[in-house]
């Protein structure tokens, strides 16, 4: 995970349609890094939850999960596999709990991007799919978004015989978090309150965090990485625009070395039954030094981590369906799934 001089003076090849989204939301930003949230909101385009299978089957719907705080979720769950026995109980099947992106600040689990992806997970991965929609900063800074992760969770240990939309039983033991950016750094934060809980025996719950996928995982830090400076404003997201998201989540007067962003070196805490993580890197990412500073973290302390790099990906990658590098990575993540989940270790056992 290096390279970051290399990079700078390669040029990117992407599809028209990609330069032109990363463009408009590179515009939606001041040059201080603040958001122009009038002109994003006019791009955030939403997408209903459809209790209709579409093409591929796919369903979802909405739930709440706490009305006082205005937590919902929405809910992506596959049809019967079509070679199932129409008289037996459908096969469990894992759950991917996801927490989208945007610095904390940005985007719903309604985005047209994010909704659109979810499906694709929850088609390719064979797997329901809850998609929560935290609070967002500076409304609600640091720690809401992790407070609200967990809340997810206990929700759906306690609700997931009757998640809307779902006509699949999930496998609790089974559960993924996945995120990507801020979302990537959610997942690493709820994945270590759930494990320390689950190990402080303060929490009876069923469901069990079979492993975390950080999809180009918002960490960081007072000082510069190479990498920060060699591609700053070489995609959509810029030193500024991360410096104004960190601002906007962490408490006020909390610098960036604060705990929810430098999340590496031996200060780490880690519980003993933290998952198996997947940590996917992107070439053109200025997070990246951060990211392979996490996963020496991980490593470190002994846990098992899948490190997945592209060289050609700019950060946010994934949610573009078009790009080769995003089917690749599903793939990916559909073997890091079907390896860690309950079915497959029991097999190995």
């Amino acid at each position: 995970m290096g390279g970051s001089d290399d990079h700078a003076r390669r040029t990117m090849s992407l599809p028209w349609t990609v330069r032109i989204q990363l463009a408009a939301l590179a515009l939606a930003h001041r040059r201080d890094g603040s958001v122009r949230h009038l002109l994003f909101s006019l791009g955030d385009l939403k997408s209903g939850a459809t209790s209709r299978p579409d093409a591929s089957g796919v369903r979802s719907a909405d739930v709440t999960i706490d009305a006082s705080r205005g937590l919902w979720a929405r809910v992506f769950s596959p049809s019967p596999a079509a070679d199932a026995n129409t008289d037996a109980e459908p096969a469990p099947v894992p759950v991917v709990v996801y927490f989208h992106g945007g610095g904390f600040v940005l985007f719903s689990a309604a985005s047209r991007p994010y909704d659109a992806f979810c499906r694709r997970l929850c088609r390719d991965l064979r797997a329901v799919v809850v998609s929560v929609n935290y609070r967002l900063a500076p409304e609600h800074r640091f720690p809401a978004a992790y407070d609200d992760g967990v809340t997810a969770l206990r929700y759906l240990d306690a609700n997931a015989d009757s998640l809307p939309a779902a006509h699949v039983p999930v496998d609790l033991s089974s559960c993924f978090l996945a995120g990507d950016s801020a979302g990537g750094n959610i997942t690493h934060h709820v994945s270590q309150r759930w494990a320390a809980a689950s190990a402080s025996a303060s929490l009876p719950a069923k469901l069990r965090i079979a492993g975390a996928v950080l999809i180009q995982p918002f960490f960081g830090g007072e000082e510069r990485t190479a990498a920060e400076v060699a591609l700053d404003g070489v995609s959509a997201l810029s030193v500024a625009g991360t410096d104004h998201y960190w601002r906007e989540f962490l408490p006020e007067g909390a610098t960036r070395d604060h705990e929810a962003a430098r999340v590496c070196g031996e200060g780490i805490e880690l519980a003993d039954a933290f998952p198996p993580a997947m940590v996917v890197v992107g070439g053109f990412d200025l997070l990246k030094d951060w990211q392979a500073r996490y996963v020496e973290a991980l490593r470190g302390k002994g846990k098992p981590v899948r490190v997945v790099e592209y060289p050609d990906a700019v950060h946010g990658f994934h949610a573009f369906p078009e790009l080769a590098d995003s089917g690749k990575f599903v793939e990916e993540m559909n073997l890091f799934v079907q390896e860690h989940s309950s079915t497959n270790t029991k097999r190995a056992v």
